[in-house]
């Protein structure tokens, strides 16, 4: 049976710095797991990261190179508690990146790998142009990993903007949900605390955002407010926009609770899609209602 825990989420301004970036964010991760914490989760790119001309370049390693997995299992094994990696620049074999979340157990094993799906191609008020695929690689699969308390959903950013994702991980068992993120400041402030909560709500899952504040090296700024998000959509820790860590407990009731009260994840039912009718079936239809 699942048990409850307590989950933080730690939140720095990455540089292109990769080792001033992973002693940041350890000394906040210890931080955290001297107020108890058992799950420490970290934004998107973390560790190494700056933009030039709207493309995202992370400090990117071969897997077995990476220089912040060992700091991490070592941590992991220290401290005696999981890690959930936001995300790390991993060379692909065509030259790009996979922009990669890794989830880390207390022996400093790799629990689980998720390559974020989709990619931040956008153009935003004030000539604000970012084309994630200019360097990233796409993954292609959902992932739900075991953990001592819970099973956890994998996601990273720009993936919240897809609820059809975030269904499907509730779907295959997840009751948390986590939702690294460098979210930019222009889109954090109209979207962030919404889609969060939506996706809390819609899954009756818990929501763990870590994302960075502050701003990029070469343009660009994230919008921080790291959350941590009951199952009812109410939002139990904000981290504002300095860095830092917030924490709150996780009770796993609270996701069997939410889903009998609404239990909209056993409401699914097939439909057509628009057009798919012919048009005596739309007749007959107008005619019914």
């Amino acid at each position: 049976m699942f048990r409850g825990f307590t989950a933080a989420c730690v939140q720095n301004t990455a540089t292109p710095d990769v080792d001033h970036d992973i002693r940041a964010t350890l000394e906040w991760s210890r931080r955290a797991a001297g107020e108890g914490a058992e799950l420490v989760c970290l934004p998107e790119y973390f560790c190494g990261l700056e933009t030039r001309e709207g493309r995202f370049l992370p400090a990117a390693f071969a897997e077995e190179e990476h220089p912040a997995l060992p700091a991490f299992a070592e941590a992991a094994r220290e401290l005696g508690l999981w890690f959930h990696l936001g995300s790390l620049g991993i060379t692909a074999s065509d030259g790009r990146i996979f922009n990669r979340g890794y989830l880390i157990d207390s022996t400093g094993g790799i629990a689980a790998r998720y390559d974020k799906i989709h990619l931040f191609d956008v153009n935003l008020a004030e000539g604000q142009t970012y084309r994630e695929s200019a360097t990233i690689a796409p993954g292609g699969e959902a992932v739900v990993a075991d953990t001592p308390w819970a099973k956890i959903g994998l996601t990273i950013c720009y993936d919240l903007r897809f609820a059809a994702l975030y269904r499907t991980l509730a779907h295959a068992g997840a009751g948390v949900l986590v939702v690294p993120a460098a979210f930019t400041r222009t889109t954090g402030k109209a979207h962030w605390h919404v889609l969060n909560r939506a996706r809390a709500i819609e899954t009756g899952s818990y929501v763990l955002a870590a994302c960075q504040p502050g701003e990029i090296v070469g343009g660009g700024a994230c919008y921080g407010h790291s959350l941590i998000v009951d199952p009812w959509g109410r939002i139990l820790a904000d981290g504002g926009t300095e860095e830092g860590y917030v924490a709150a407990r996780i009770d796993m009731a609270e996701v069997d609770k939410a889903r009998s009260m609404i239990p909209a994840l056993t409401h699914d039912r097939i439909f057509s899609e628009p057009g798919e009718f012919e048009a005596g079936e739309e007749r007959r239809l107008r005619e019914r209602f």
